[in-house]
């Protein structure tokens, strides 16, 4: 089976099932609006979603030394986990590509999104909105985005122009 018939299987798959509600099994119940928001935490590149906050490069080193240092190495190097500096220059030509924040993430906001909804590995959504915004900008610092004492929060971050910005292509079917 190729892979476009796998895809097409699963999202036939997806739609049937998504037909057969918890309740009709006997098992489960309907999420409430209180609990589906704790989960509806998506920001978009625009910034649409970003929460009340701030924080600074300073802050963010403090946090990223007691939370991410074990996974990302002391100034996000990586080891054991990915790299999160440099790369720059990396995407195109012969040598391996770096993927790192600053080589490949498109959007700021991007990170905000990333760090909050999925670190620390080992306690995911536990930052404040404060710690996440302060980690952000941390990262952007080690990547010579921002200076150390730039404040971002949901009206400077989607500021933020990103290097690789214009390295994607947008998806046009039937290209």
């Amino acid at each position: 089976m190729s892979m476009r018939e796998a895809t097409t299987a699963a999202l036939l798959l997806a739609l049937v099932g998504a037909g057969v509600r918890a309740e009709s099994l006997g098992h489960g119940r309907a999420a409430t609006p209180e609990e589906i928001a704790l989960f509806d935490i998506s920001v978009g590149p625009d910034g649409a979603g970003l929460p009340p906050g701030s924080g600074a490069a300073r802050q963010g080193k403090l946090v990223f030394e007691a939370r991410c240092v074990t996974c990302h190495g002391e100034k996000g190097e990586g080891k054991p986990n990915d790299r999160l500096v440099g790369g720059f220059g990396t995407l195109k030509g012969p040598q391996a590509a770096v993927k790192t924040i600053g080589s490949y993430w498109p959007y700021a906001t991007t990170v905000f999104d990333y760090v909050r909804r999925a670190m620390p590995f080992d306690a995911p959504k536990s930052l404040t909105n404060d710690e996440v915004y302060a980690v952000t900008a941390y990262l952007l610092h080690l990547n010579g985005l921002i200076g150390e004492d730039a404040i971002v929060d949901a009206r400077t971050l989607p500021r933020i122009e990103m290097p690789n910005r214009k390295g994607f292509t947008p998806y046009r079917p039937g290209e």
